[in-house]
């Protein structure tokens, strides 16, 4: 067996280069030509020379033993709250927590309608600045005022909903929320309002968050960096001349300036996980079937997750304890376990063994593998034992994910505004012509090379409890002069995306967390995945990590509940 991920060399494009690909590969014998030139150089031919006769798996949906959790059912959320009481605020956190928020509003020092008035001012004073975070597409002032006084009112009669009663959330474009169009980054999609919150949303206002808006995203997700020709590109408010990541870059935003404590994402290829890692945050992708997709819009069915950014590990697990369980909407969701908690209040590793393929751990640019092997000693310290693992046919996956999220992305969009791809930006009509390039037989052997990827995974999992491995391969972008426009940069993206398509493609739960920081003070994240099921493990894990981990105050820190 060998490892055989490989680095993509592919030249980056931005701007008028940019402009002027998109018309060759759309278009005539030159795009044949080009566009096979870029098949080619994705990597296609290890998904064509496969050999794999597995049947095709087309949704990963994970077996588990015992009854399925019952509609409507949901965790405690002021049990979990107390239940994690140990588990610190990282040292140097500069934003204010789920925690944070329920203890002002508990004292009184505060209420949710002054928060409210304070974020949408700070929202509006930030627009003005000459490097804005640029976090929402969308804000409604007077559905929030709204939410608020209700909230305070529950307060005020002393009958808070629990410990989000009252914190804002901010959403993805991708998802539905009541009264706000649902655009996915684009111009041409959602005409209309949506009727109804999706069910993560409709988890997290059930449980008494304050909706703030919908945040910006790369345009139908089909990026790593955030930048969207639209609306324009979220800056890292840890560094502002750097992209948040992608494809949830609002969130992200949002959530590490601290206008909100945790934020809504998708992720179809690391877009939770990856904008969290970058803006020094905690993401979440839950296993699938976990969170209810009902009301998440179809770009790529079969490997994407709603899931929670948030500036703590306490955070992401509160968040995705009001998001998870069953929704009679999601059949998926309705085929989960029950959502659990275990040894929530240990502040140690003992007996948890951690999983480590070298050669994939050590992909990566030198000061992440250097602060990821420093964060693993720590967990050694803790009372984890290493275990050397293998997972083979990693390359042969990475195309099939490529092939598999970019297929339905097509799919997806001709289904809603048919062939016209010119009500793009060039960026997404170069992803879009690229997959018109992949072939049925293409889609197939990808799902074959599916059923692989997941037995490879279950395989290093029954050696382990976790896998770990770096969150990124580099750390977050700058952001170019040309790139207000889209930036084509294959090369790129795949080291960024290089440990996180796999469990998007095998279904398995996954988490990224801050490990330290590099140069220009960029966030430097780990990643764990575990057995299906097991995101209480992972959030501990994540807990554990912050203990030792000190955290930098963002560069642009907005925050309602401080002053």
């Amino acid at each position: 067996m060998s490892y055989d991920l490989k680095s993509v060399k592919m030249p980056r494009l931005a701007g008028g280069a940019l402009s002027a690909l998109v018309g060759v590969i759309e278009n005539g014998v030159g795009g044949i030509l080009v566009g096979g030139k870029l098949v080619a150089d994705t990597g296609i031919g290890a998904l064509r020379a496969s050999t794999a006769q597995d049947a095709p798996t087309f949704l990963p949906t994970c077996p588990f033993d015992g009854p399925a959790a019952t509609p409507g059912e949901r965790a405690d959320l002021n049990e979990l709250l107390r239940r994690t009481a140990g588990w610190a605020k990282p040292e140097g956190l500069a934003t204010s927590t789920i925690a944070d928020f329920h203890a002002a509003y508990q004292s009184a020092r505060t209420t949710p309608i002054a928060v409210a008035d304070k974020l949408l001012a700070l929202v509006a004073e930030n627009d003005k600045a000459p490097q804005p975070l640029k976090a929402f597409v969308a804000l409604d002032a007077d559905d929030v005022r709204a939410q608020a006084k209700a909230s305070a009112a529950r307060w005020a009669a002393g009958k808070p909903l629990g410990p989000l009663d009252g914190v804002p959330v901010a959403v993805k474009d991708e998802v539905d929320v009541q009264g706000y169009r649902t655009r996915l980054g684009t111009k041409a999609l959602g005409p209309e309002p949506a009727a109804a919150d999706c069910g993560a949303v409709a988890g997290l206002r059930r449980a008494g968050a304050i909706i703030v808006g919908k945040t910006v995203m790369q345009e139908i997700g089909m990026g790593v960096f955030g930048t969207n020709a639209h609306f324009g590109a979220p800056r890292n408010p840890v560094n502002p001349a750097h992209h948040t990541g992608g494809s949830s870059s609002g969130s992200g935003a949002a959530m590490g300036a601290g206008l909100v404590p945790v934020a809504v994402g998708a992720d179809g290829g690391g877009s939770v996980r990856i904008p969290a890692a970058f803006c020094g945050g905690v993401g979440l992708k839950a296993t699938f079937g976990r969170v209810s997709e009902a009301g998440a819009s179809t770009i790529c069915w079969t490997v994407g997750y709603v899931g929670p950014l948030a500036n703590t590990a306490r955070d992401a697990l509160l968040g995705y304890a009001a998001m998870a369980g069953a929704d009679p909407r999601d059949p998926a969701s309705c085929a989960a376990p029950p959502v659990t908690f275990a040894d929530l209040e240990r502040d140690d590793l003992r007996g948890v063994r951690l999983g480590v393929y070298r050669p994939w751990f050590q992909h990566a640019s030198s000061e992440i593998v250097a602060a990821c092997e420093a964060q693993l000693q720590r967990f050694v310290q803790r009372g984890a034992t290493v275990v050397e693992i293998e997972i083979p046919e990693l390359e042969t996956a990475r195309v099939a994910h490529l092939v598999t999220i970019t297929a339905e992305a097509l799919a997806s969009m001709e289904a809603q505004v048919g062939t016209n791809r010119a009500v793009f930006g060039d960026e997404t009509r170069a992803v879009l012509a690229l997959a018109t390039r992949f072939n049925g037989a293409d889609y197939v052997r990808a799902q074959r090379v599916r059923t692989r990827a997941i037995r490879h995974v279950n395989a290093a999992l029954a050696q382990c409890d976790v896998v770990l491995t770096p969150a990124t391969g580099l750390t977050a972008p700058a952001i170019a002069a040309d790139s207000a426009g889209g930036v084509s940069d294959v090369s790129a993206a795949t080291e960024i995306m290089r440990f996180a398509f796999l469990l998007n493609f095998t279904g398995h739960p996954a988490i990224s967390f801050p490990v330290g920081s590099g140069a220009h003070d960029l966030p430097i994240a780990m990643q764990g995945f575990a057995q299906a099921w097991r995101e209480d493990l992972l959030l501990r894990l994540a807990a554990v990590a912050e203990r030792d981990v000190p955290r930098r105050a963002p560069a642009i820190r907005l925050d309602p509940l401080a002053g």
